[in-house]
């Protein structure tokens, strides 16, 4: 179970930061809004994953999957480049993340 409240974690917090892009610094309501019930959802989520996931690889692949997620939603939704520089970036974290829970076990 606490690996589906991870991922529901990390699904508020894609939201959230999402409509922070669109809060325009927070001068949108709506956006804004969506922001800040977007955070709250994902760390009451990740707070009861902590409950049956060690904090190190809960909090790996929250951060992780998060950032991958975001970096390819920024190339997608709103045309930035992809770089050399960013695909080593998410590969990185990713390798980072599946080291993490391949050690974790011990």
């Amino acid at each position: 179970m606490g690996y589906v409240t991870l991922a529901g974690a990390i699904a508020a917090e894609v939201a959230a930061t999402t409509a922070m892009k669109y809060s325009q610094g927070f001068t949108r309501l709506w956006p804004s809004l969506l922001t800040a019930l977007g955070y709250v959802i994902s760390f009451t989520l990740l707070a009861q994953t902590l409950k049956s996931v060690g904090i190190g690889t809960a909090y790996a692949i929250w951060a992780g999957v998060g950032t991958a997620t975001i970096a390819v939603i920024g190339l997608v939704l709103f045309g930035e480049a992809l770089t050399l520089a960013k695909v080593t970036g998410v590969l990185l974290i990713v390798a980072g993340v599946v080291i993490l829970n391949l050690g974790g076990a011990h």
